[in-house]
């Protein structure tokens, strides 16, 4: 018989924590969470990680576990989120996801195999050869580029990483898009590890890793689950997430990424590159003004907000939860949830 599994997703802003919280306390549950960014110490407040007043009792995992100069992907949070699922169910209790990273979900429900390739490791003269497959207007030559990894004249990572340096995030991601553009538009741009796994993955078999992904998602779930997305309409998320952007600044964001910064870390770092963090790394580093770095945090979390919608109304497991028809009230909506297991 397949276990039990409850998922609350949704964009953020939305009230996922509090709902997979209010849920959990009526189930005897525990809550797993899926979010790319709340899994590091030290970085509560660009996070608007869940505090232990709102976990109200309900044990929390996948919550402060790694150090903010670590590396977190989806084959790590699919790792640790499979052995919380398992002790969990040991204990007799019941799990529920809930996070806005629709990527990482998919991974543990559908227990997709990403085939990760193991690096090569750098080759001295990668980033000379890499120069020499610009054409003039700078167009790279992916195909020559992927020819030369295979008789191992050049590591491919490297290679790329050398063009996300000399080119930047944005071009790396255009390379992406010409032989992938269903996850060029999932990735973003900023994303430079999972873009360049992304082209790795292309080269290493010939096929896009997105239809890789969808001919995985196609497999029966191992689980009885229900998935869930709340949301509201997007003139309330924008709203709700200018109110926290503004919360975070007030709570000492600023003072968070200068501790962050004076323990080593730089925009270098995945954790780094997360919403509010890049934007105020670069206000301390005299990029532009608070002001603007403000302005650039609201409205690149209203973009993610947005593409997170995208992600769950496409889902073909998901139901999507309006919060108004509920009145927005945390109890209606957990009694829908109930009737409907």
């Amino acid at each position: 018989m397949k276990r039990k599994l409850t998922i609350i997703s949704g964009p953020t802003a939305a009230g996922k924590s509090r709902l997979a919280v209010e849920l959990a306390k009526r189930i005897n549950g525990e809550v797993v969470s899926a979010d790319s960014m709340q899994v590091y110490r030290h970085m509560d407040i660009g996070t608007a990680k869940i505090t232990k007043d709102e976990m109200q009792g309900v044990p929390h995992h996948l919550i402060d576990c790694l150090e903010p100069d670590r590396d977190f992907n989806v084959f790590k949070f699919k790792e640790l989120a499979n052995a919380a699922l398992e002790d969990i169910y040991s204990r007799g209790r019941h799990p529920v996801i809930a996070g806005g990273t629709g990527f990482y979900i998919q991974s543990v429900l559908y227990d997709i195999d990403f085939s990760k390739p193991l690096p090569k490791g750098p080759k001295e003269g990668s980033a000379e050869i890499t120069e020499s497959l610009f054409d003039p207007d700078g167009k790279a030559d992916l195909k020559r580029l992927f020819e030369l990894s295979e008789k191992g004249e050049l590591d491919l990572r490297s290679a790329l990483e050398s063009m996300a340096e000399k080119k930047g995030a944005r071009f790396l991601h255009s390379l992406l898009a010409g032989i992938d553009e269903k996850s060029a538009e999932i990735i973003h741009e900023n994303n430079i590890k999972r873009v360049i796994r992304a082209i790795e993955y292309y080269a290493e078999t010939g096929e896009p890793i997105s239809a890789h992904n969808e001919s995985m998602r196609r497999k029966p779930s191992p689980y009885d689950f229900r998935y869930y997305c709340l949301f509201r309409p997007p003139a309330e998320i924008y709203g709700l997430i200018d109110k926290r952007v503004d919360k975070m600044m007030e709570e000492g964001l600023v003072n968070e990424v200068e501790k962050l910064v004076s323990m080593g870390l730089t925009d270098k770092n995945i954790s780094m590159q997360g919403l509010g963090y890049r934007q105020i790394y670069r206000y301390l580093a005299g990029d532009y003004d608070l002001e603007e770095a403000v302005r650039l945090i609201k409205r690149d979390t209203r973009h993610f907000a947005k593409r997170q919608y995208t992600w769950f109304r496409r889902e073909r497991d998901v139901r999507m939860l309006d919060f108004n028809d509920f009145g927005l009230d945390y109890d209606r909506a957990v009694d829908f949830i109930l009737e409907d297991r």
